[in-house]
């Protein structure tokens, strides 16, 4: 029988849960802090602070820096979140396994390889960081923040998420293998 306290021992939620939880989560976003949920620049920020380390004051006057401000922040804490709550979900659902980077759908199609498959995940996320970057957004701040206010402009990356996210998938799994 299925308890609220098992779900925390759930391997997957229903996909309409994590919806309604999403859309809390959003709304809550713009209750407290007047802000849409987003991630990607984050990721700049992050860069920009890598980057200040090494070359000190220079990076801040870089003009992007300047825009997006190298400050930890509450979206910064999002993405911490993030990952510290996905390790939780999957120690406790005992879903965790060390030394597992080769998921079976992949290794079917393109061997063991752990090396193939970290430099491709890491491509694959470098081209996803610059895209979600030059589109002024991710799948966070288009696809969930800006289709709930209904920007015109979200809706056509949120179909455009959708579209080549199946063409990828069509060519990775039918094509190449």
């Amino acid at each position: 029988m299925e308890t609220i306290a098992s779900v925390f021992t759930d391997t997957s939620w229903s996909p309409y849960a994590v919806g309604v939880g999403i859309g809390l989560l959003s709304w809550l976003s713009f209750l407290i802090s007047g802000k849409p949920i987003a991630t990607s620049t984050t990721f700049a920020v992050a860069g920009g602070m890598i980057e200040e380390m090494i070359t000190g004051e220079r990076a801040r006057q870089r003009p992007y820096y300047r825009k997006i401000k190298l400050k930890i922040n509450w979206q910064w804490m999002l993405v911490v979140g993030v990952v510290i709550g996905s390790f939780l979900s999957a120690i406790i659902s005992g879903d965790f396994k060390v030394g597992v980077w080769v998921p079976s759908l992949w290794a079917s199609s393109f061997g063991n390889s752990a090396l193939l498959r970290v430099l491709l995940a890491v491509t694959g996320g470098v081209i996803l960081g610059f895209g979600a970057r030059f589109a002024g957004g991710c799948t966070s701040g288009h696809g969930i923040s800006g289709t709930l206010q209904l920007a015109v402009s979200s809706w056509i990356s949120a179909i455009f998420f959708f579209a080549g996210g199946i063409l990828t998938a069509h060519l990775i799994f039918v094509v190449f293998t």
